[in-house]
């Protein structure tokens, strides 16, 4: 949309539609008038099973099955229920124990929590940090808000974390800016399935410690897949790196219930501080409540309550997380059976280490999109490659994935 007719631009470049959205509700349009054998939508940033029908964990739905009308219609606190603040903080640290000072506020989801970090840790101009494959909303979620958003190289040459180009950027910015907020996604990233290991946040944690300490950094760490990652307590195995990182940076985890409760609709999460100092962690309380005060005001209670009353019952605990299991697991296999076809007819993938999705680089990710669409197979284009959402398709459909791809690439050599 390059003119406005009537609204104010305020610097944002608003499309005439979300582009993962667009490209979803063209794919369900062919699937209704084709059927479901003939397109493959991998697209959906929502856990399907076989058949294309959404997942939700039954021992969840039971839960939200039994509450009252006080437990869902009342308001909740603007910065969440007290009980639900608790259950978050176990939900996201497990068997780690901080030492640091932990605070958390409620949130419409990961965005939500987005949206707050970057509104009360940087300024109006200000540039934000994220890799070069990043979730595309990341730059609306700046942009709504007055800020910019640049990249560093995620992989080098070897397909390994680039570190170097990291450390440039992040001095780079800070020579302009007294503040700089990093966004890092992982485990699970979203769009390529890969995950920092402890050796890339090391190296991650130096860059930090050799920045001027005389700046302010926040480090958000985006953690809405972590629980479809792999093994949960392994994929948590960053936060005493994270915990040690030096005075002048504040790490903070935008927690979401979407996956790993199966809640997408209900638009739950939080944001939560680790702080070296409690005035530091009740200053993060009292800015973030006043930013949602000033946009969604406060959260739905539904999905606190069911988050609290799981936590609140070690057999519910043990029953939801036996459940996710078996469906992570799923999810690991058409992970492997699509790497594995790549690896085959020698596709190049993203390194991927699993989660939702995965990705494959290319020159022209929007012809090869458009060209897989020929064929019934959607995918999401991005500026270096596409995205396939192996959470929305079946494990045969993985396997057979790699090669449509390869062809659609060759077509338009």
């Amino acid at each position: 949309m390059t003119q406005m007719i009537f609204a104010s631009k305020n610097g944002r470049d608003i499309p005439k539609e979300d582009k993962i959205f667009g490209i979803s509700n063209r794919a369900k349009a062919r699937l209704a008038l084709e059927g479901k054998e003939k397109v493959v939508n991998a697209t959906i940033g929502a856990l399907l099973d076989d058949e294309g029908n959404l997942i939700v964990l039954s021992s969840v739905n039971d839960v939200f099955k039994t509450l009252d009308m006080t437990e869902y219609a009342e308001y909740a606190p603007i910065a969440g229920t007290a009980g639900f603040r608790e259950a978050v903080k176990k939900d996201v640290f497990r068997k780690f124990v901080p030492k640091s000072y932990t605070e958390v506020v409620a949130t419409p989801g990961g965005t939500g929590a987005l949206k707050n970090a970057i509104s009360n840790y940087s300024e109006v101009g200000d540039t934000i940090l994220v890799a070069d494959w990043f979730w595309a909303p990341y730059k609306t979620i700046a942009q709504e808000q007055g800020r910019k958003l640049e990249t560093f190289r995620l992989f080098n040459e070897n397909n390994t974390f680039d570190c170097e180009a990291f450390d440039n950027k992040v001095h780079e910015i800070l020579n302009n800016q007294d503040n700089l907020v990093i966004i890092l996604n992982t485990p699970a990233h979203n769009p390529t399935g890969y995950a920092f290991d402890k050796e890339d946040w090391k190296s991650i944690s130096e860059v930090l410690k050799k920045a001027d300490d005389s700046k302010k950094i926040t480090l958000v760490i985006d953690a809405a897949y972590v629980d479809f990652a792999g093994d949960e307590d392994e994929s948590r195995l960053f936060l005493p790196l994270v915990e040690e990182l030096p005075d002048n940076v504040l790490p903070v985890i935008a927690h979401s219930l979407s996956k790993s409760y199966t809640l997408y609709g209900m638009r739950c999460g939080a944001l939560v501080c680790m702080a070296k100092t409690k005035e530091i962690a009740d200053e993060f309380k009292s800015v973030c409540e006043f930013s949602s005060r000033g946009s969604w005001s406060n959260c739905a209670r539904a999905p606190q309550v069911i988050l609290e009353k799981i936590y609140n019952d070690p057999d519910l605990l043990k029953k939801v997380m036996d459940e996710r299991k078996g469906y992570r697991d799923m999810l690991l296999k058409r992970g492997k059976a699509f790497k594995q076809a790549a690896d085959e007819i020698g596709l190049e993938m993203v390194p991927f280490r699993g989660g939702f999705f995965a990705a494959v680089p290319c020159d022209n990710p929007d012809e090869v999109s458009a060209e897989l669409e020929k064929a019934g197979i959607f995918t999401v284009p991005l500026a270096k490659g596409v995205r396939v959402s192996l959470a929305s398709i079946s494990e045969d459909k993985s396997r057979m994935l790699p090669a449509e791809i390869k062809k659609a690439m060759d077509n338009l050599k």
